[in-house]
């Protein structure tokens, strides 16, 4: 063979080889460096957006945009934790609170697992996880406040996540309801907090009334409810009335199960970000999301 062809030959052969070693390596990247973030897109009136493609979502870690690689409607199940105020300051709401629950569970459907738990005194679960609509809907049926009773809001956060950290669901959900009646609970909300974050809940919480920020309790539950929120990728939605919570209660089931599944990019070197954020480039949207649990490197 000729001098020349022979050099073709082994060039051609290298490429080949480097070719295919490239995208293999370019393969196995892609996968180690995709994450994925559970999206709530919500217009001005608090209802779920539709329709959005890749370029209507911006994801940024530390400051550092990334590159958008998918985006989906979010169909992976939910664990879902239901705490109700039962307190002695929920007893006015109590009748609202038991068709609003009813309404939630029934806009959420049997494709998730929902767990209702009561927060006076002490949290106690009145329905474990289950996704049968009459178990919840009986369970709904039975709630009644207790006389001099106060709540327990950020201790039941603390062992519901812990509960949830063990379960295996993709998404999981906190979801308080709750009145601003006395809270018992003498916590630190930025650990209730972190403890969220552990455990990759996320938090949307329903108040009906205005938060007080008289005693060091009232101050904690409040910073936990703002701050928990945004930093879990939740909502926080404050009702004037009892009568607002069959509607409100509606709305955040139309949020939950509109979620989108946005997966995008990030470079294999880089260290664990501190903070994730997602927004919107189209005008009057706004997002918030949380990390599908289980990934590893998050």
């Amino acid at each position: 063979m000729p001098p020349s062809v022979l050099r073709l030959a082994l060039f051609l052969a290298l490429t080949v080889v480097v070719a295919t070693g490239s995208d293999a390596n370019l393969r196995a990247q892609a996968g180690a460096r995709e994450r994925t973030l559970f999206v709530t897109a919500l217009d001005p009136r608090g209802e779920p957006v539709e329709g959005l493609t890749p370029n209507d979502f911006v994801v940024t870690e530390d400051g550092r945009r990334r590159e958008i690689l998918r985006v989906s409607r979010a169909v992976e199940a939910m664990d879902i934790a239901v705490l109700v105020d039962n307190s002695a300051a929920a007893d006015r709401a109590i009748s609202s609170l038991r068709d609003g629950l009813k309404g939630f569970v029934g806009a959420l459907g049997t494709d998730h697992q929902i767990a209702i738990i009561g927060l006076a005194d002490r949290p106690t679960i009145l329905q474990d996880y289950t996704s049968s609509r009459s178990q919840l809907e009986n369970a709904t049926s039975r709630l009644f406040s207790m006389n001099q009773s106060g709540m327990t809001l950020l201790d039941a956060i603390v062992e519901v996540s812990g509960g949830l950290r063990r379960r295996e669901a993709t998404r999981a959900v906190v979801v308080p309801v709750i009145t601003t009646g006395v809270e018992f609970t003498n916590r630190n909300a930025r650990d209730v907090i972190r403890t969220m974050l552990q455990a990759g809940v996320s938090l949307h919480a329903i108040v009906v009334g205005i938060l007080d920020f008289t005693s060091i309790e009232d101050r904690e539950r409040a910073l936990l409810l703002d701050q928990g929120t945004r930093d879990t990728g939740g909502q926080f939605a404050t009702l004037l009335t009892e009568s607002a919570l069959i509607p409100g209660l509606q709305k955040l089931a139309r949020q939950l199960s509109s979620q989108y599944k946005v997966v995008y990019g990030r470079p294999d070197s880089l260290v664990p970000p501190d903070k994730t954020e997602v927004s919107s480039s189209r005008p009057g949207v706004a997002m918030r999301g949380t990390p599908a649990r289980g990934q590893t490197g998050a």
